[in-house]
């Protein structure tokens, strides 16, 4: 497999300076001591669910838009989103004074969609999956050539993520002994991974739902290949059927692994965010502590763990 691009730690810091004007520092909590139960781990929160537009996925879509130049987006942006992604370029584009067009599935939460359009983009409903409406989007964007917004695949999408971690660091201090990062396409874990490839201190370790192991597949079969089935509570954040190639060399290269959940670990770990935190998560957003939780994640005992709280996009706790 031969690679052209790639992103590494000087690349998300530039990005971090590039996007900082238009998004939330979110918190970072350490939980030690302040949990009703005992936890064999220090847990420290990164709260990006609630970032502009909830989640994420802002970052890259910033990142990506300021890097394209101010003379393409005046005939505005496209891009395919099972949700999230799309909340994030609609918010750019709005803040950057152009306007976009957002593919997503049918399937798409309606909470979602409508917030899309909130935030002044236009929705249109293609297919069932996400590939499909992608196959949409770049088609739109070829026909008005304006550019086309990937989801997580792209080098600026991939370094815009990133810099969550650089954050995360910052904030908690260099005492992290592992970072547990939600896995969908690889856009976040590959721009996470990237930066703190300059410190292997700290252990990245992806986690995936069962049903949507993309990246867990991927790895296993050495380069990326299409997942036959996507069917998890998680799959419209994490819902990717194929990782790009720079997400997949950047996953091998610099993630200690991958480990899988189940969509009763998500539920769990969304309701625990709410009893110990009052932080509402959406499904994806609680997976790399469903890891955790679950011991899934097989952190050792004792270690001191940054835990990514992803997206916060839901209505409510599970029951």
């Amino acid at each position: 497999m031969s690679v052209v691009q790639t992103v590494d730690a000087a690349d998300v810091r530039t990005a971090a300076a590039r996007i900082a004007p238009y998004i939330r520092r979110t918190p970072t909590l350490d939980l030690t001591g302040t949990t009703r139960a005992t936890y064999p781990w220090e847990i420290v929160l990164k709260l990006e669910s609630l970032q502009v537009t909830g989640s994420f996925k802002t970052r890259g879509a910033l990142n990506t838009l300021l890097t394209v130049g101010a003379d393409r987006l005046t005939r505005g942006v496209v891009t395919a989103s099972g949700g999230n992604h799309g909340l994030g370029v609609a918010y750019a584009a709005r803040a950057l004074g152009t306007r976009a067009t957002v593919f997503v599935p049918e399937t798409v939460p309606a909470m979602k969609a409508e917030r899309i359009a909130a935030w002044g983009a236009e929705v249109r409903k293609v297919g069932r999956e996400y590939a499909v409406a992608a196959a949409a989007a770049v088609e739109e964007a070829g026909r008005r050539g304006c550019p086309y917004v990937h989801a997580y695949a792209d080098a600026p999408v991939i370094a815009g993520q990133g810099t969550v971690a650089l954050e995360f660091v910052e904030d908690a201090g260099a005492t992290l002994d592992y970072m547990l990062i939600a896995v969908g396409g690889g856009g976040l874990i590959g721009g996470v991974s990237a930066y703190l490839a300059e410190m292997p201190y700290v252990t990245v370790v992806g986690i995936e739902p069962e049903g949507a192991a993309t990246m867990h597949a991927a790895l296993a079969a050495r380069g990326p290949i299409d997942i036959d089935r996507l069917d998890s509570y998680a799959a419209d954040a994490l819902g990717a059927r194929r990782v790009g190639d720079l997400n997949y060399a950047l996953a091998r290269a610099h993630v200690a692994r991958v480990e899988l959940v189940t969509d009763e670990d998500i539920m769990a770990a969304q309701r625990w965010l709410w009893e110990e935190v009052q932080v509402v998560a959406e499904p994806g957003g609680a997976a790399a502590l469903a890891g955790l939780l679950s011991g899934k994640s097989r952190v050792p005992e004792g270690a001191r763990v940054g835990v990514l709280v992803c997206g916060g996009n839901a209505k409510g706790v599970p029951a």
